[in-house]
């Protein structure tokens, strides 16, 4: 098999992405947290989510089968997390209701059709100067809403997930492809560098019965 030389390596440290947050729009901010706990695509999977999709009985969201990347459906479980995220925007689901707005969307902004006009939920469709501003802002220009995927895929196999069922939470077809996604940080290499010295000093203490 030929080299892949167009691969991005992108992804954002847990400091890093709760300073991009803080420089995002409130209406994204739940898309970007979305996106990092699920790793599910935001064009064509988050910002197309209704709550038809959303069972907060059953603990899980759900993609329609023909709705993803390679066809197949998805389930998703909450995680902690993941449920404080869709109850927050449960709440503001009921608000527009109250105000007479029926709107299908799990993710909106609100935008008024005139100057100085009532504003009404809009779904959202893109984002890129807000995401590019908050990412400057954050200093880590550059980044890319996919780098989320990455992020989450990275985060899931750090936390000992096994492959197998981190590919079907986040809808990688192929290993080959996941694999791309699950990059080692130097913070990785020094955590393993620790992990490498506590096992030789156990190890050594184990042989000539000293203890610390």
């Amino acid at each position: 098999m030929l080299r892949e030389h167009n691969v991005r390596s992108g992804f954002f440290e847990p400091e890093q992405l709760a300073s991009v947050l803080t420089h995002l729009p409130e209406p994204l901010r739940p898309v970007i947290r979305f996106a990092a706990l699920t790793g599910w695509r935001i064009d064509s999977e988050i910002l197309p989510l209704e709550w038809r999709q959303v069972d907060f009985a059953a603990g899980e969201v759900r993609l329609d089968p023909g709705s993803t990347k390679n066809g197949e459906g998805r389930v998703f479980p909450f995680t902690d997390d993941l449920r404080t995220l869709l109850e927050a925007q449960q709440v503001e689901h009921e608000r527009l209701k109250k105000a007479g707005h029926i709107f299908r969307f799990v993710f909106f902004r609100e935008v008024a059709d005139r100057r100085r006009g009532p504003k009404k939920p809009k779904p959202i469709v893109r984002f890129n100067k807000a995401w590019k501003a908050a990412c400057t802002a954050a200093g880590c220009p550059g980044r890319i809403p996919h780098d989320l995927r990455r992020t989450a895929v990275r985060t899931m196999v750090r936390r000992s997930i096994p492959e197998r069922v981190a590919m079907q939470l986040t809808g990688h077809k192929t290993r080959s492809v996941f694999e791309r996604y699950n990059i080692v940080s130097d913070g990785d290499l020094r955590d393993a560098a620790v992990r490498l010295n506590a096992s030789a000093s156990a190890s050594m203490q184990q042989h000539t019965g000293k203890k610390d």
